[in-house]
């Protein structure tokens, strides 16, 4: 089969404790890239141990917020003096804004989730502590305190899951890794933001890691592709006022590492994990179809729902070296065009849309190692420049937009073979 296929690159975005740590254990993943969708079966796409967290952004797709009001109404008038001030910090800081230290988890993650609760707060979850031990625990991050403080810990240790809120407020919690990401879980479980406590739910049909889930309009939650033994195609619908999981339609390639946004018309782009190709799932049908093809083959990417309803898909790796790519899918037209190139090639990087509506973009891994830098999407522009560097270089973080406008980035690996305990804050206008 692997001599079938058009191209064989191996990609080892893989940080070895006898080189640049990797968390303690390291992560090894091979890519089978061909030009297109092609039906490349058990050996298509990205087959792994592990990789990109949730959230976010990595292989996963990161959070997907839209932009809130924008603050600028709520600018208080400043004197002349403050605003040239003002202008020079900007100046000072990469025109965009800064990151600042804040509480530190009460244990050191990455692969986790963290997800935006109704109340403020942001529910940490799962992981692994050094690469290898994966973790039930969970935290919750309060941004009034700037404090993380435990909460009941989940029924099942697990990594490379998923955590989406439900439209009850409670957190769906779904497949993921155990045993060092090295073997995919069916079970799912449900956080009660109002006891703390999780409890089990319906098991999946499938086990998975590496998958995405997506709220859908009608409160359903799509999980798509991921790795189990080898590549999935299949996906499944969970329903909420059942508590089961039901097969629905299949993908048109088997895919890992993906990414999955949900578009302004209900239907939910499936793009990437090894292939350059894309699909559109449509709820009304529950069949998967294919839209336009990307411009690169790509994995490890994220995939930001913009204020003008496209779709930026930024970096990733192509299984040769990370890509400092990036491109747009316009959903009315369903193409892919090419827009600005990233400052820095990454992948396994998050990426978050602002309140203004730029993507802050930070972290994750490049040709040089693990990043600290980061930089801002402009759609207008349809440019990248450089912002002020992460406090710490990570990847495998989460980056969760908070309702203060500011960004909540946690854990993740740092390249010296720990993971991270510490978490830090993007403020895009730090002159307030």
């Amino acid at each position: 089969m692997v001599c079938m296929v058009a191209r064989l690159r191996i990609l080892v975005s893989c940080l070895l404790v006898a080189s640049l740590g990797g968390c303690g254990g390291g992560i090894v993943h091979v890519l089978l890239i061909e030009d297109s969708a092609g039906s490349s079966g058990s050996g298509g796409g990205l087959v792994g141990g592990s990789g990109g967290t949730g959230g976010a952004g990595g292989g996963m797709s990161g959070p997907v917020v839209d932009a809130a009001a924008d603050r600028s109404a709520d600018a208080p008038a400043v004197a002349a003096d403050a605003n040239f001030a003002a202008d020079a910090w900007s100046d000072v800081v990469g025109l965009q804004g800064i990151f600042v230290s804040t509480g530190s988890m009460t244990v050191a993650r990455d692969r986790h989730t963290a997800t935006s609760l109704p109340s403020g707060e942001v529910l940490i979850a799962g992981g692994t502590s050094d690469g290898i031990t994966v973790l039930a625990s969970a935290e919750l991050y309060d941004p009034a305190a700037g404090l993380f403080t435990p909460t009941g810990s989940m029924t099942t240790a697990r990594d490379l899951h998923t955590a989406t809120l439900l439209s009850s407020g409670k957190v769906l919690v779904a497949g993921g890794g155990v045993n060092g990401s090295y073997g995919a879980l069916t079970s799912a479980e449900l956080y009660d933001p109002t006891t703390g406590t999780f409890t089990p739910t319906g098991t999946m049909t499938t086990a998975r890691l590496g998958h995405t889930a997506t709220l859908l309009p009608n409160g359903q939650v799509l999980i798509a592709g991921g790795w189990g033994d080898g590549d999935v195609a299949s996906a499944e619908l969970y329903d909420p006022t059942t508590g089961t999981f039901t097969p629905t339609g299949t993908m048109t390639a088997a895919r890992a590492y993906h990414t999955a946004t949900l578009l302004s018309n209900a239907t939910v782009l499936i793009a990437g994990g090894g292939y350059s190709s894309a699909e559109l799932y449509d709820p009304a049908t529950e069949t998967f179809t294919p839209t336009g093809t990307m411009t690169t083959a790509r994995a490890y990417h994220t995939a930001t729902l913009l204020s003008n309803a496209t779709v930026l898909i930024a970096g990733g790796g192509d299984a040769s070296a990370s890509l400092a790519s990036a491109e747009v899918y316009n959903p009315a037209a369903r193409t892919f065009t090419p827009t600005g190139t990233m400052t820095t090639a990454r992948d396994v990087h998050t990426a978050t849309l602002l309140d203004n509506g730029t993507v802050v973009i930070a972290g994750g891994f490049g040709d040089g190692g693990i990043l600290a830098s980061a930089e801002i999407y402009d759609p207008a522009a349809g440019r990248f420049t450089a912002t002020s560097s992460m406090t710490v270089a990570r990847w495998l973080q989460t980056a969760t937009f908070l309702p203060n406008g500011l960004v909540l980035i946690v854990g993740g690996d740092d390249g010296s073979g720990q993971c991270l305990a510490s978490a830090e804050l993007y403020d895009e206008q730090p002159q307030r």
